[in-house]
């Protein structure tokens, strides 16, 4: 009998994309869940789909390199190519800039392969994003956590650790143990080694709440992918994308601060909280020529009939003067 967990990965590995099999970069850490979402997929029949495996070693220590290297040994046994990837010397300590690294990464080796990235996220790991998104602030985008439309494919988020460890025992699967998963330092680590267990402990369910708010909350962020996908944009040369001006006027402060984070995501800048609020305040009462600066070293010029959105200071993004003073 084949075990459900590798019928969920067969699903999610199947289908065609442009008229061929679909095929995927399987990101592997070494650690139990990506071990498993390997095995999942040899077991499942779908070698031929995994353009490569692809681990990265985020440099902070022997474990992380072991981990990596286990990865390599696998992939190798099992017939399957594997990339690695480091992080850089001085890199900083933390999750923001370990996540960049490594999606970085992986986007670079599914693009050089014409492939599809998958991930070994679970039910739980979506229960700590949707969490700690809340106490963010996160609105309706942020709280679809891990389930949102998108080049990432999440073969595993229905299912839970506890199931992963019970597969990855019957299969006798080898993987490692990260340290720094250890490390209370780290926001994600509190979260699921203290806060979620003492919120579970005081309101048994409160993690089934948070998946229907995810729920709800990926939904609406679907509706509004769709209605940002109707607003008129087009490229300029140097990273700028101009959206038509018209078809956001009037819609008011709080409509704009739902709609922008994803009409932005279409020209791949991502909004925090206040860039968000700042931009849609902008938006609903700047003046023509007024512009405002977002994190990420991006800005937004207002146009006669379009905002542009680009990286700061590139060409086409003109100053508006300051007005000339009349002689000293």
């Amino acid at each position: 009998m084949v075990p459900p967990l590798v019928a969920r990965v067969r699903e999610a590995l199947s289908g065609e994309r442009d008229g061929e099999a679909r095929r995927f970069v399987l990101a592997v850490s070494g650690g139990l869940d990506s071990m498993a979402l390997l095995r999942a997929s040899i077991r499942a029949g779908m070698r031929g789909r995994i353009a490569a495996v692809a681990t990265f070693d985020h440099g902070t220590g022997r474990s992380a390199t072991a981990a990596a290297a286990l990865v390599a040994r696998v992939a190798d046994a099992n017939g399957v190519r594997c990339e690695s990837g480091r992080a850089p010397p001085g890199t900083v300590r933390t999750e923001a800039a370990w996540r960049d690294l490594r999606h970085g990464f992986l986007r670079d080796v599914a693009r050089r392969h014409r492939a599809e990235v998958a991930t070994a996220h679970t039910r739980d790991d979506q229960v700590e994003t949707v969490a700690m998104r809340i106490l963010r602030g996160s609105g309706a985008r942020g709280l679809a956590g891990l389930d949102a439309d998108g080049d990432v494919v999440r073969p595993l988020l229905t299912s839970t650790r506890a199931e992963l460890a019970a597969f990855a025992a019957a299969e006798g699967l080898a993987f490692a143990h990260d340290p720094t998963n250890d490390d209370r330092r780290y926001f994600r680590n509190r979260m699921r080694l203290e806060l979620l267990p003492a919120l579970c402990a005081a309101n048994p369910g409160f993690d089934r709440w948070l998946l229907v708010l995810a729920g709800r909350a990926a939904a609406l962020r679907r509706d509004i992918e769709a209605l940002a996908a109707r607003i008129p944009m087009r490229y300029e040369p140097f990273g700028t994308w101009l959206v038509d001006r018209g078809a956001l006027t009037g819609l008011g402060a709080e409509a704009l601060a739902t709609l922008w984070p994803a009409v932005a995501a279409r020209a791949g800048i991502t909004l925090d909280r206040r860039g968000t609020a700042r931009l849609a305040r902008f938006t609903e009462t700047g003046s023509t020529g007024g512009r405002v600066q977002l994190s990420g070293r991006h800005e937004v010029v207002l146009r006669r009939n379009e905002v542009a959105l680009g990286p700061l200071g590139a060409p086409g993004q003109s100053r508006r003067k300051a007005p000339r003073r009349g002689p000293r």
